[in-house]
This record gives C-alpha cells, sequence and structure tokens, in this order.
C-alpha cells in the first residue's frame, strides 16, 4: 500500500529549524517511505546547525575583537 501524502510540508522543514535533533530523526524514519517530506525536515535541522555555528563564530569573533580593544586602553 502506497502512501500518497509525501508533499514535504514547510511546518516540518520549520519543526527542523527549531529542534535539528527531531529534524534529523525524521530524516532517518523517513527517508524511503516519504523522501519530500523527510528531505524538508532534514533541510531545516542542517539550516538550523549551520546558522549556530556561524553565530557562534560572529560572536566569538566580536567576543575577540572587544578584548583586544579592551587590552589596548
Amino acid at each position: 500500500m502506497e502512501n500518497n501524502n509525501d508533499n514535504g510540508g514547510f511546518l516540518w522543514g520549520l519543526l527542523g529549524c527549531c529542534i535539528p535533533v527531531v529534524g534529523l530523526i525524521l530524516f532517518l524514519v523517513w527517508k524511503d517511505q516519504k523522501p519530500k517530506t523527510a528531505k524538508a525536515a532534514g533541510i531545516g535541522a542542517l539550516v538550523s546547525v549551520i546558522l549556530s555555528v556561524v553565530f557562534y563564530i560572529i560572536y566569538f569573533v566580536i567576543l575577540g575583537a572587544a578584548g583586544l580593544a579592551l587590552g589596548a586602553l
């Protein structure tokens, strides 16, 4: 019996973005049964992780620049 309820929904991607672990689990569970929905959840999780890494890099660069500026005073 084939499941035609695989539209990839934006909300699954949003869920994956808000809770990346859930997005990864949904991707792994649905990759064969619902490939479009699994892809949306997986991309949401991936976007969240990438944005977090970029945020921390920017944060530490700013923190390092502030430390250098305060050290120069």
